[in-house]
């Protein structure tokens, strides 16, 4: 493996994996909570399904590129093959249509944005701050 690293340029140093404040996204009561807490600080959902390899590279640029804190907004996390009932109930609360991976950014009980694959990475959660 030293050997490829050279040959393509790989670093030896192993990366530093960075975490986010995911709240996990688990019950259709949190989807109320979510709504209500929309009114003080945006809240925002991302819907991943874990089986999905380009679901896993738009999560991974996602996290990346993320530089937000728990005081900027809510970060929630819906593994969406385990909890197939929430995200239904995600697309008839917040009005998106299904898709995967996808965001949502909630602002006031509505959802103010919202996009899919890579178009993820394309959202300024900066602005519904």
């Amino acid at each position: 493996m030293g050997l490829l690293n050279k040959i393509f340029g790989g670093s030896s140093e192993p990366k530093e994996e960075k975490i986010l404040p995911w709240i996990a996204l688990k019950n259709l009561e949190q989807l109320n909570d979510i709504e209500e807490k929309s009114k003080t600080k945006a809240q925002v959902i991302f819907k991943h399904s874990t089986r999905c390899g380009i679901s896993r590279m738009v999560m991974n640029q996602f996290v990346d590129a993320y530089n937000l804190t728990e005081t900027d907004l809510d970060l929630y996390y819906l593994d969406l093959l385990n909890y197939r009932d929430v995200s239904n109930e995600v697309g008839y609360k917040f009005q998106v249509l299904h898709e995967s991976p996808q965001i949502l950014v909630i602002k006031n009980g509505q959802t103010v944005a919202h996009a899919s694959h890579g178009a993820i990475n394309e959202i300024s959660l900066e602005n519904y701050i």
